[in-house]
């Protein structure tokens, strides 16, 4: 018998009434779930704006093979809440030294590499994130705001807690220039192909 493997979805989106409702987030958010049941995966879900228990979100951590940040990028970051729910969560984890044991040096080891003392080697994490900005607008030296940083730089605040922890980065799936692009439902349409690609379906 197949054992059966286990994602964990958060949705890291904030409300701002008349302005951002989180209809694009949920709708990636649902295809993800969608596309995950239909592998027979256990999907476990975290919508941060409705609240949480800081060491439950440690066991789902524990339990997912698979972990998915959904989040629009506010002023070039995750709104602020998920700030608070990687501080909490990842505090719980580190007093029980379950996702990690330290940040890897130890008095046996005093030179071993800053970031190597995670536990959840094998696991994955990837983010899917709305923007603003376009996809012009990394990757190129002669662009003004981001002088030629790619997305994996843009995103490093937020996956450095879970390679830190000794989680695999995927690549991320990025809707861009939401404000202004009328074809948006083709990204939501084709986030599923990501999926198969990244995690080897």
């Amino acid at each position: 018998m197949t054992e059966t493997k286990n994602v964990l979805l958060i949705n890291t989106h904030l409300t701002y009434p008349n302005w951002t409702e989180g209809t694009l987030n949920n709708s990636f958010f649902k295809v993800a779930k969608d596309f995950f049941e239909s592998k027979y995966y256990e999907v476990l879900e975290t919508t941060v704006e409705d609240g949480y228990n800081a060491d439950e979100e440690v066991e789902k951590h524990l339990k997912a093979d698979i972990v998915i940040l959904q989040t629009p990028l506010n002023w070039f970051g995750a709104p602020w809440i998920y700030k608070k729910y990687v501080d909490e969560v990842f505090n719980s984890a580190f007093a029980s030294k379950s996702l990690l044991t330290g940040d890897g040096r130890t008095p046996e080891n005093p030179t071993a590499q800053y970031g190597t003392g995670g536990l959840m080697q094998g696991k994955k994490f990837m983010i899917c994130a709305t923007w603003n900005a376009p996809a012009e607008a990394f990757d190129d030296p002669n662009q003004y705001l981001f002088a030629g940083k790619g997305l994996t730089d843009i995103f490093l605040h937020i996956t450095s807690n879970y390679r830190f922890c000794g989680y695999d980065i995927m690549d991320s799936y990025n809707c861009f220039d939401i404000y202004r692009r009328t074809d948006i439902a083709k990204d939501v349409e084709n986030y599923p192909a990501h999926l198969v690609k990244v995690f080897d379906f």
